[in-house]
């Protein structure tokens, strides 16, 4: 084997091949170093002298299905410039580390594609030293996201786990990258952050939020010239999670058989939009007669629709007229569900309408919420909080099989 060959095969420059041993299907190159390449890790000055070494094996790359081992005896070298005694740097390897560069961007590579355990059973190693490669990469990359640049934020809250375990999550809409990661949920999980967007001095023009009070007392007070956009979703949910609950008191209170029949199977149809409505089902014809029957719940549910309508027009003047007629008309129509919706949009109407100034959603935090719950559950959990968030910061980046 030449020396051409450890360096373009495993990475290894500046060393010399010397011997190579097959042993029970591994093999075991051994390398050495010339002493006029000698020199200090410390100041490296040449002016050395050697005073033997000690042996040690590293994992390089498999060859075939083979696992290979790199054996160096790494020398020790006294400095006449530094007066001190101290072995030389490897350059193939970390310090302390018992594996090649080479071999760690290998595993690396796999845990892209491939669980933590899967990595270690094809590659022959512990648990923990996958984990702890993924742990010093993801710490170099994403342990401090870069903060300056953001200008526009969406917040939002993640369940993570039982017991009411929250996280709260930042996502910078621009980069689709999470920034932040806050233990809990609520204005004091994002105290961190303020401190870190003070000192880096970001100018954040918008923020994306749903109605949270918490969440908007917060952002007003360490953001107050950032304009608040409430997420049109989180909004669409609000009354539709209210119409479920006029749909059950209207249920409770029917007094006929065929009443409450009729709208026994109607949940989910008031939910869905008329274009998802199957016809094979005859969901359209149930709909059309549940609502035939109640009148209340008919203009509940074509007002759910004119309210869909707010984030369709062509300009902000437009789109503020059809709030303002919507919340009149709401406040009009005498059923409770309508009136405590209305006060709600009327409370909120400036943030409704920066969409058109800014328009932003917390849509892709969501989704990015739906990866740390596929992230979360092909892991079977994380037991370490710290990595998990590691992996978070890393989401953005994830172009295979998400794996912890």
């Amino acid at each position: 084997m030449s020396t051409s060959l450890l360096y373009h095969g495993f990475g290894l420059r500046g060393y010399r091949y010397v011997a190579a041993r097959y042993v029970e299907g591994e093999i075991v190159f051994t390398v050495r170093q010339e002493r006029p390449d000698l020199c200090c890790a410390a100041c490296a000055s040449r002016r050395v002298t050697l005073h033997g070494g000690e042996w040690r094996l590293f994992r390089a790359l498999p060859i075939g299905g083979k696992r290979a081992y790199v054996l160096f005896q790494v020398p020790r070298v006294e400095c006449h410039d530094c007066h001190v005694t101290r072995q030389v740097r490897i350059t193939f390897a970390q310090p302390r580390r018992s594996y090649t560069h080479a071999f760690e961007r290998y595993a690396l590579e796999l845990s892209r594609r491939m669980t933590i355990k899967d990595v270690a059973q094809h590659l022959g190693i512990s648990w923990d030293t996958i984990k702890d490669m993924q742990t010093r990469y993801l710490q170099r990359h994403f342990a401090r996201p870069a903060l300056r640049h953001l200008r526009r934020l969406a917040i939002d809250e993640i369940a993570v786990g039982k017991g009411r375990r929250y996280l709260t999550v930042v996502l910078d809409l621009e980069s689709g990258a999470v920034v932040f990661v806050g233990e809990g949920r609520g204005a004091d999980s994002l105290e961190p952050f303020w401190r870190r967007l003070r000192s880096a001095r970001a100018r954040i023009e918008a923020v994306a939020l749903d109605m949270a009070p918490a969440y908007m007392s917060a952002v007003q007070k360490h953001l107050p010239q950032a304009v608040l956009v409430f997420d049109r979703f989180h909004i669409i949910k609000m009354f539709n999670d209210r119409l479920t609950e006029f749909r059950r008191d209207l249920y409770h209170d029917a007094r006929g058989r065929r009443q409450k029949k009729v709208l026994k199977g109607t949940r989910w149809l008031l939910l869905k939009n008329p274009e998802n409505l199957d016809p094979a089902q005859r969901e359209q014809q149930r709909l059309r007669e549940a609502l035939r029957l109640n009148r209340p719940l008919a203009t509940a549910y074509y007002m759910r629709e004119d309210l869909r309508q707010i984030w369709e027009q062509a300009d902000k003047a437009t789109a503020t007229r059809v709030l303002d007629d919507w919340i009149a008309r709401a406040e009009q129509a005498r059923i409770k569900v309508l009136q405590r919706m209305a006060a709600t949009l009327r409370e909120h109407r400036p943030g409704i309408l920066a969409y058109y100034d800014y328009p932003i959603s917390t849509g892709p935090l969501e989704g990015t919420n739906n990866k740390i719950q596929t992230m979360k559950r092909q892991a079977y959990g994380f037991r370490d909080f710290a990595f998990f968030k590691l992996k978070i910061y890393a989401l953005h980046e994830t172009k295979y099989a998400l794996v912890g």
